[in-house]
């Protein structure tokens, strides 16, 4: 009884210690993460704060004088048909990027995760687009799509295929194509090492285990890979759709919106109307309306996949 009623006694003041270390050890991490904090409210949610207060403005952006126009500008953004453009144009880039972007990135991983010869070679070799800046990647392939002297056309003109050459860049029905070509190739490869990163994480046992029962590579791949991807895909979708929602550099690079507006996709039209045309007061409505549909495609997303799963 003795031994009992000073063990008790012990397990208290461990339990003690061990909660108060804990505290401890939050408020260290959290002051270590207090600048960063900081700097992420101040370019983040101030910004975000400070964008809803001018888009009821209206402002040029030079101008001193900023006038209060309330709901103004958000009347304008409902009657601009050329948003409602930009926007589609930004969901066709947030399907083309989780379908073929993925399902390619998904490819390329399953074949540098496999015992080919030379797949070291072929992991360098597939990154590459990702090791161009954005501007470099626009104008290479603005030269290479010219329509008198681009690669593109002159290897059409040399296997007898002229009929198919044109300004692919400069026809209001092959530009937004073009550019989500170009889009696609530049971003496969940041999927392709996030899922591969994902396959690294899954246990040679559970394949041994599947070999041993019988399963072909189609099976596991089905059967086990695919599932256990589940969350890097998820993660990776959600990375592409709002990726895709404020897409800029690229269009503006290689089109700049253009022929006619045809390419414009949100931030693309908002960098116009509030830098070229001086309406900042506008361009910050759009901004605003870009980060509420983004919010609200995102958490459509996740509660859409997640219910998927339990289920």
């Amino acid at each position: 009884m003795k031994n009992n009623d000073m063990a008790f006694p012990l397990d208290v003041n461990s339990s003690l210690m061990r909660k108060r270390r804990m505290r401890r050890n939050r408020i260290v991490i959290f002051l270590f993460l207090l600048p960063a904090l900081l700097v992420y409210g101040f370019y983040n949610v101030y910004g975000i704060i400070r964008t809803f207060i001018y888009s009821t403005m209206k402002w040029s952006g030079i101008s001193p004088q900023m006038d209060f126009i309330g709901l103004g500008n958000y009347e304008k953004l409902v009657k601009d048909v050329h948003v409602w453009h930009a926007l589609g144009n930004n969901l066709i880039l947030v399907a083309v990027s989780i379908v073929f972007q993925l399902s390619f990135g998904l490819m390329l991983a399953v074949i540098i995760n496999s015992n080919i010869h030379g797949r070291k070679f072929l992991r360098t070799i597939y990154f590459m687009p990702m090791l161009l800046s954005t501007v470099a990647t626009g104008i290479l392939w603005v030269l290479m799509f010219d329509p008198y002297y681009g690669l593109v056309n002159q290897l059409l003109g040399v296997v007898g295929l002229e009929s198919l050459q044109q300004a692919w860049l400069g026809q209001p029905n092959t530009a937004m194509g073009t550019v989500l070509f170009v889009v696609c190739w530049q971003f496969i490869p940041q999927y392709m090492i996030l899922i591969s990163a994902g396959m690294a994480n899954i246990s040679e046992d559970v394949y041994e285990a599947a070999t041993i029962d019988g399963a072909n590579k189609f099976q596991q791949f089905r059967s086990i890979t695919l599932p256990l991807l589940a969350p890097t895909l998820r993660i990776s979708a959600v990375l592409a759709l709002v990726g895709s929602l404020k897409y800029f550099d690229l269009v503006y690079v290689m089109t700049g919106g253009g022929p006619d507006g045809v390419t414009d996709v949100l931030a693309t039209y908002m960098y116009k109307k509030g830098f070229v045309e001086s309406d900042l007061g506008y361009g910050s409505t759009i901004a605003t309306f870009m980060f509420m549909v983004s919010l609200i495609m995102v958490v459509i997303f996740q509660v859409v996949t997640r219910k998927k799963e339990e289920n």
